[in-house]
């Protein structure tokens, strides 16, 4: 069966608290079901602090990481993060992980910044451990990367069998570890470079977005169908006339016209245009899961009525 629509919002900054509760409360009452953290060095908030807040606001909206940077914890400490905010709020934590790309964050707290398939492998290490805790297990592991001996968390998650799991990116062998162990799998469309320093956005229309929805496929095999795919939506513009706002934001992402009307994460065009749009991209690539940046949750509310 087709998995319904839902949306989520990735929120970044606060005045202080009361703003910070009421970007919930708002977020929950224009029909948003997830309230997202990414997670950077940067001037945004820590996310379990700010889920933390935005949950006891929002007592309806579910709560996730997006995602967090696996290099900066522990894996047994998210676990215990996770499971522990999954038991305060009754069961309603997404948790995203992911194996981190900005190179100036690690420069600036003196942390190596590896080379990609060497933070992927710690990432699928990570992966493997924090399922199987967040399941309730004993986990014992020996890795190239993380040990444990006999380690479990405690308090365990309120989700059966645990909180859902989202990977997700650009690249191949990022996409593939999500095909074989997330329950969520999220598309950005476009690749960090350098460090983080240049976009790769080859796969940013719908003929690359099949590309690397191929990838998750014949990854996951037989599991394919019990995932659920999101699209990271990058901008939105709600407007009567699609052809003139996209040529203008072409010029501003360096794409065309055609390219940003293709694309699965540029939407462009009046509420009801967008929201066929929605629905023809879930026709297309599954997509069902969608997430905007916090400076459209208002403009983008009526497409979510729509629905």
């Amino acid at each position: 069966m087709a998995r319904p629509f839902r949306f989520g919002v990735s929120v970044r900054h606060a005045e202080d608290g009361d703003d910070w509760r009421e970007k919930a409360r708002r977020a929950e009452g224009l029909g948003y079901s997830v309230f997202l953290v990414p997670d950077h060095l940067a001037e945004i908030l820590p996310p379990w602090v700010a889920l933390t807040v935005a949950a006891e606001a929002a007592p309806t909206m579910r709560v996730g990481t997006f995602v967090l940077n696996n290099d900066l914890r522990h894996p047994a400490l998210v676990a215990r993060e996770a499971a522990a905010l999954d038991l305060l709020t009754d069961g309603r934590v997404e948790l995203g992980l992911g194996a981190g790309h900005m190179e100036a964050e690690y420069d600036q707290i003196g942390l190596r910044f590896d080379p990609n398939a060497v933070r992927l492998e710690r990432l699928g290490e990570a992966v493997a451990i924090v399922k199987r805790l967040l399941a309730g297990d004993e986990v014992t592991f020996s890795g190239a990367h993380y040990t444990l001996r006999g380690h479990r968390v405690s308090p365990v998650p309120v989700q059966q069998p645990r909180p859902p799991l989202l990977l997700g990116g650009n690249s191949r062998g990022l996409l593939e570890l999500a095909g074989r162990e997330a329950d969520i799998v999220s598309f950005l469309g476009f690749s960090h470079r350098r460090g983080g320093r240049a976009f790769d956005m080859g796969a940013f229309g719908s003929d690359g977005t099949d590309e690397r929805i191929r990838v998750v496929r014949d990854a996951a095999g037989s599991r394919f169908g019990e995932l659920e795919l999101n699209a990271v939506v990058q901008r939105v513009v709600v407007t009567n006339d699609a052809g003139t706002a996209a040529g203008e934001l072409a010029k501003e992402v360096e794409l065309t016209t055609d390219e940003v009307l293709d694309s699965p994460y540029l939407l462009v065009g009046s509420v009801n245009a967008i929201a066929v749009g929605l629905r023809a991209r879930h026709e297309r690539h599954g997509f069902s899961y969608w997430v905007v940046p916090e400076g459209v949750m208002d403009a983008f509310a009526p497409v979510i009525a729509s629905f």
